[in-house]
């Protein structure tokens, strides 16, 4: 910010000089001087046309690469903070991106344009009264008497302007933050079916956001009328005066010309200023929240956004019912699954049938394809080839969202979004009472673990399950898939990251669901293979080895 004080403070000295050589050049070629305009009188009024566009330079130069170390740096502090495990817990992620991004983008205009301009509108309205003082004595206070109007209605206009930026920011907050939730869980958010109970809640943010942009849009073209109003009004009672002394001969009209081309140039600055204010309002309340961001303490509660419990709206258009799955078999015919860019199969030729109420446990090593066959169960990947049977009906595309209804998955990783803890176990089953809620968490051991926080299930958790260990967000995960009560529940490494004593408990509730639904189980824990109907082992995208439990 040096460089611009000094080439702002340099400037206003070049614009004197400027507009003091047109004016001589003017005076003496309407006077009809007899030797011409001087020629220094012209070298002298390009030399310093150059230097002033050589220092607009500088000073836009400097603001950018001042606001690119700033920028550079909030980014780096903000990453380095919210990446270490000791991270606060109150931001969710899509305030944090929004932030980071948007937030951090918007202080550009504000130190490459809007600093440096403060600093001009402070020096430059100082040198043209003291240089018109010189020059003009009453064309300098009748500029006094009429230039503090342009601040007052500045001083007016800003407070508004703050507020709807404020409020423009937090709408484009709950738009980023609610669409990255939504991005982030979609998998989850397919397989429970709730994809189309996003939408509403994502219109209702747009249709925010475009009225509160609207809004400030309004505010700042209204600003720029009433300040270009009192600006004009200024000039032109200066400009009345002049003219009239002038005819009167009260004045010369070389320095009538110098006030009347000052005029502009003292109002200008401030003028510039309130208009980008308004460019710069968003980076303002951007830098509020970067600097909350900053300042937040480590661990604790969470408080946000989240995804809504509301109905997922109408169902599929299919007017074919299903068969049950608890009730007829479930069949992989030469399933093959081929991920895009891979040479290699996931699944190859898989042929299963699972019986009705069967409990199947899959195992065989990482990358055997098991998540992959579980995922293909749900609908959530299809296959490449290959088709699946429920009874003597083939599942087809217009099927899936109706196909979900019927089951519920509990993936390895379970999703956690800005809500209450009943709310994410509610998550696939948002008309769920409060004690078939806590009936799920206890089946799932997850009861203690609520029972914990800070208000119980009334707790609102962290996105992506910040506050919680991978175990506890491991138990909540499964007891949203048990609370849905799905003829076919799929549950991958549901015992991963727990004790042996909740790992001893899960297995219980398990075996409670035995017979009433068909229950595929993915899994490397060896406590899970005890309670299996049927065991199978993949490797490589193929059945291993197939067996009956003993």
């Amino acid at each position: 910010m040096g460089a611009d004080v000094a080439a702002g403070l340099l400037g206003t000295i070049l614009l004197l000089a400027q507009v003091t050589l047109i004016a001589g050049v003017v005076a003496d070629v309407m006077a009809g001087s007899p030797d011409g305009v001087p020629a220094r009188l012209v070298l002298g009024l390009v030399a310093v046309i150059a230097l002033r566009a050589a220092l607009a330079h500088v000073v836009e130069w400097s603001g950018r690469h001042a606001a690119g170390q700033v920028m550079s740096g909030l980014r780096r502090e903000l990453a380095t903070r919210y990446l270490s495990p000791n991270r606060p817990q109150q931001a969710d992620v899509g305030d944090l991106a929004t932030t980071a991004v948007q937030g951090v983008d918007a202080l550009e205009t504000y130190f490459a344009r809007y600093l440096p301009q403060v600093v001009l509108s402070v020096t430059v309205p100082i040198a043209v009264l003291l240089w018109t003082a010189v020059v003009d004595p009453l064309s300098a206070v009748i500029m006094v008497v009429t230039l503090p109007a342009i601040p007052v209605f500045m001083v007016l206009l800003g407070r508004a302007a703050a507020r709807r930026s404020h409020a423009h920011w937090e709408a484009m907050v709950t738009l980023s933050a609610h669409f990255l939730d939504v991005v982030q869980g979609l998998a989850t958010l397919r397989a429970f079916n709730r994809g189309r109970a996003q939408i509403p809640k994502i219109a209702a943010s747009t249709e925010e956001y475009r009225r509160t942009t609207m809004s400030t849009l309004r505010l700042a073209f209204l600003s720029g009328v009433v300040l270009d109003l009192a600006i004009t009004l200024s000039t032109a009672f200066v400009a009345v005066t002049l003219g009239v002394r002038l005819v009167d001969g009260d004045v010369r009209l070389g320095p009538a010309l110098t006030v009347l081309l000052l005029v502009p140039e003292l109002y200008m600055p401030i003028r510039q200023v309130g208009s980008l204010f308004h460019a710069s309002a968003d980076g303002l309340a951007g830098a509020r929240r970067i600097l909350d961001l900053l300042d937040e303490p480590t661990g604790g509660g969470d408080g946000g956004r989240g995804i809504p419990a509301t109905p997922d709206g109408p169902r599929p258009a299919s007017t074919v019912m299903l068969p049950s799955p608890s009730e007829h078999p479930l069949r992989l015919d030469h399933v093959t699954v081929t991920y895009p860019g891979r040479s290699s199969p996931a699944l190859a030729d898989i042929d299963l049938e699972i019986a009705p109420g069967e409990l199947l446990v899959l195992g065989g090593p990482s990358g055997g394809g098991k998540t992959t066959l579980g995922r293909t169960l749900v609908g959530l990947t299809r296959p490449t080839s290959g088709s699946i049977w429920v009874g003597d009906h083939q599942l087809q595309d217009e099927d899936l969202d109706q196909w979900r209804h019927l089951v519920s998955w509990s993936p390895q990783r379970a999703l956690i979004v800005h809500d209450s803890a009943a709310a994410n176990i509610a998550l696939g089953r948002p008309d769920a009472t409060q004690d078939e809620i806590e009936a799920a968490a206890r089946a799932a051991g997850a009861h203690e673990v609520i029972g914990e926080l800070a208000d119980g299930y009334a707790t609102i958790l962290g996105g992506g399950g910040r506050g919680l260990s991978t175990g506890q967000r491991q138990r909540i995960g499964l007891a949203r898939a048990l609370l849905r009560d799905a003829p076919l529940l799929v549950l991958d490494e549901p015992t991963a990251h727990l004790d042996p004593a909740s790992e001893e408990h899960v297995l219980a509730s398990i075996e409670a669901q035995r017979g009433s639904r068909t229950i595929v189980l993915i899994t490397h824990s060896p406590s899970l293979l005890t309670i299996a109907d049927r065991q199978l082992h993949l490797a490589g995208g193929r059945v291993a080895a197939e067996g009956v439990a003993s």
